[in-house]
């Protein structure tokens, strides 16, 4: 059995970028019923619609 290798930091680094912003998006879609996005009745639809569309109940 050989001994564990770390992982560099360069090949880490696009990981820890993405899934802190994967997270906010899927919480967005998912969870957020306007509470953070604010940004008007268009944005409140399409993230409706992507909770209907993932089979997410919202209402």
């Amino acid at each position: 059995m050989s001994a564990p290798t770390s992982i560099p930091l360069p090949r880490l680094r696009p990981w820890l970028l993405a899934v802190p912003v994967l997270l906010l998006i899927a919480y967005l879609v998912l969870m957020d019923n306007g509470a953070v996005s604010q940004a008007g009745a268009l944005l409140h639809e399409l993230m409706h619609d992507g909770r209907h569309l993932l089979g997410v109940p919202c209402h």
